[in-house]
């Protein structure tokens, strides 16, 4: 299938911060995705929260199964837009690289802990986090730190949630694009627009589907969300007998594929409007083009909101977060105290830094454990017998 003239093309690819040769097999997008899905960074989201911590059970989502999810559900809406499906591809798959142990509430206890020193710290925040990763912290290659992904890729993982205004700059980010600009105050290219909604997709339907499972709620519940209420009566008129898991999953399959048409269908509503010629006059555009169609979109915000409510902040939920917040803040403190109980290459590195920077080397280091080394560590740290 011919690509449309507003997807990006990678043999136009802005190229890379390091030049390299061309692969003879693979395009620059393809290439960009082999170097995630192969980096340490993505393999550690096997055992990172989504939203239940790894004890809890084997089917619960992970940010790994997550980010599969996500990855499958942007490629079948960039097939059909005939847009480039790897960059989609592999930006999904990078998306939650930069999230540390214990999800959003490990994300809220770095940031505190870097705050508390001071606003010259700069805060946590996971998606600056995934940008450091990519470009600084992954150690593979010789000539150069990170992974040395394309500009557009790099592009898409910083502003897949729209343009990034000066001053809602995370300090990660405002250092980065002052060597290698990727153009912040723009819309990213349609592909990341794509991955985007792809999350959302993924993880309202996903969670609802986890929490469920869980018992957190019921299927009763969730009949006064118009959209979830609808999909679970269509379910139920088809089931045979009455087998709750299955009926779940006809529920869920049903929400996801309405949500998918909704997304082509409004884009290429968008596009035909604006008939952008290239990407680069589809970043400039003042508004996305990939996007929900209202009528859904207040559904995906009725769905949100409902989760937030009886999921997310359901009292077994949050007594999980409130223990995750504790290890992660005192283990900053732990290490940020005494640098030489830091593993060696990090404790060099940490121990030759200013103030500031080995704190964020601290931050760095926590962040990239997964939820049962961040445990095994704060028991070994404390020596406490803590569960989560």
């Amino acid at each position: 299938m011919q690509s449309a003239p507003y997807a990006c093309k990678p043999d136009r690819s802005r190229g890379r911060l390091y030049p390299e040769p061309a692969s003879a097999t693979r395009t620059a997008f393809q290439r960009d995705r082999d170097r995630i899905i192969h980096c340490t960074a993505f393999r550690r989201l096997m055992h990172k929260t989504q939203v239940f911590v790894h004890h809890e059970g084997d089917h619960y989502r992970t940010r790994l199964t997550h980010s599969l999810e996500v990855a499958q559900i942007a490629r079948s809406i960039s097939r059909v837009l005939a847009i480039d499906e790897d960059l989609t591809e592999a930006l999904a798959l990078a998306h939650d690289l930069g999230h540390p142990p214990f999800g959003h509430a490990g994300e809220s206890a770095l940031n505190e802990a870097l705050m508390d020193l001071g606003p010259d710290h700069g805060g946590f925040d996971h998606n600056a986090q995934t940008l450091r990763i990519l470009t600084r912290l992954e150690a593979r290659y010789p000539a150069f730190d990170g992974l040395n992904l394309t500009w557009e890729t790099l592009e898409g993982v910083v502003k897949h949630n729209g343009p990034i205004a000066a001053h809602d700059m995370a300090p990660a980010i405002a250092a980065y694009v002052a060597e290698h600009d990727l153009e912040t105050g723009s819309f990213a290219g349609i592909e990341a627009q794509v991955a985007a909604l792809a999350d959302d997709i993924a993880y309202d339907n996903h969670d609802m589907d986890d929490g469920l499972r869980a018992g957190l709620f019921t299927v009763a519940e969730l009949s006064d969300v118009p959209f979830a209420g609808e999909a679970f009566a269509q379910a139920a008129e088809a089931a045979v007998g009455e087998d709750q898991s299955r009926l779940i999953h006809d529920a869920v399959r049903r929400m996801i594929g309405a949500m998918v048409e909704d997304v082509i269908a409004e884009t290429n509503r968008r596009l035909a409007e604006a008939q952008p010629t290239d990407a680069a006059e589809l970043r400039s555009l003042d508004r996305p083009m990939a996007a929900f169609s209202e009528a859904m979109a207040a559904h995906e915000k009725s769905l949100k909101a409902f989760l937030f409510e009886h999921m997310y902040r359901h009292p077994r939920v949050t007594a999980k977060q409130e223990a995750a917040r504790r290890v992660l803040h005192e283990l900053f403190g732990y290490y940020i105290g005494s640098l030489e109980r830091l593993p060696e290459g990090w404790r060099k590195a940490a121990m030759d830094a200013d103030e500031p920077r080995a704190a964020r080397i601290v931050a760095d280091y926590i962040a990239g454990m997964t939820d049962r080394y961040a445990v095994s560590e704060y028991n070994r740290a404390f020596e406490n017998a803590l569960e989560i």
